[in-house]
Formats: structure tokens, C-alpha cells, sequence
């Protein structure tokens, strides 16, 4: 029964991963660096962005090895406690361990961009006229969404122990 657990955990960050990973190869491939394809005029495009830093650019003028190394510590250091919160979630808080899922799968999306690039492909861009929204990507939202699960348990539901 407990071996459930980690094949949803698997298949949750699984799909995560593979839903960021391959736009993000596509877009590397085939879509030159800040080029974009309109997808719904004056709101939505696909545009190649390397973000160097964190959400929303935060530390993307430091120094290559200083933001890698804090990137790299970070991002490790999250990925095992969503690991050890997925774990410890009693099966009845079902919604909850999704959330973790899907943050842990985003988590490790954007990690294997650091890891390889030392920099996160993001490629969704979402604005109104010329007012933009930072662009993101699926890992990003994976783990937006995970989250807002977390939140809703915390606000609205009993935590476990």
C-alpha cells in the first residue's frame, strides 16, 4: 500500500516534468532566443526567455557562480523537503499530497534547467496590451498550482499532524 504513494508521487512529477521539459527542448531548438509566436493576439505568446535568476528575475545580475551555487542549494534544499511533506502526508489528505507532487515535479523541472544551463528556459507570456506578466513556464505553474493547494489546505482544512 505504501508503495502507492510514491508510484502517484512518480507519476504526478513524472507528467510535471515531462510537460516542462519537452516545450522547453522545442523552444531551445526551434525558437530563436526572445523571438515569440503569437497564440491569442494582446494576450498570449510563446516566447524563448533564459531567466538567469530566480522568480521574476530575482538575482539574475549577481554573479554566475554565487547565483548557481545559492540556485543549485536552494532548489536541492526544497526538492528534499516537498520530498519529506509528500511523505509524511496521511493518505486521507489526498489533495494535499497532489499539491506537493506537483510542486516537487516543478521543483525538479527547473532544476534540471539549472543544472544544465545554469539558467530556467521560460517561454509562457501572458499580457494584456503592454502590460506584462513575467514570462513562466510549466514547471512554474506546476508549482503555482501546488501552492495554492497548500494554502487552501492550510486556510480552509485541517493540516495533518
Amino acid at each position: 500500500m505504501l508503495q502507492n504513494k510514491y508510484i502517484r508521487l512518480v507519476i504526478v512529477a513524472g507528467i510535471v516534468i515531462l510537460a516542462d521539459q519537452i516545450p522547453k527542448a522545442l523552444i531551445l531548438e526551434y525558437l530563436p532566443l526572445h523571438k515569440n509566436i503569437p497564440v491569442i493576439a494582446g494576450i498570449f505568446n510563446i516566447t524563448h526567455v533564459l531567466n538567469p535568476g530566480g522568480a521574476f528575475g530575482l538575482m539574475a545580475h549577481m554573479s554566475v557562480v554565487v547565483r548557481t551555487v545559492i540556485f543549485l542549494f536552494v532548489s536541492s534544499l526544497a526538492v528534499g523537503l516537498i520530498f519529506y511533506f509528500y511523505v509524511k502526508t496521511p493518505r486521507r489528505y489526498a489533495l494535499l499530497a497532489a499539491g506537493f507532487a506537483l510542486i516537487f515535479g516543478g521543483a525538479i523541472g527547473n532544476l534540471i534547467d539549472r543544472v544544465r544551463m545554469g539558467m530556467v528556459v521560460d517561454f509562457i507570456d501572458v499580457y494584456i496590451g503592454k502590460y506584462h506578466w513575467p514570462a513562466f513556464n510549466i514547471a512554474d505553474s506546476a508549482i503555482t498550482v501546488g501552492i495554492f493547494i497548500f494554502l487552501y489546505h492550510l486556510l480552509f482544512k485541517k493540516m495533518p499532524e
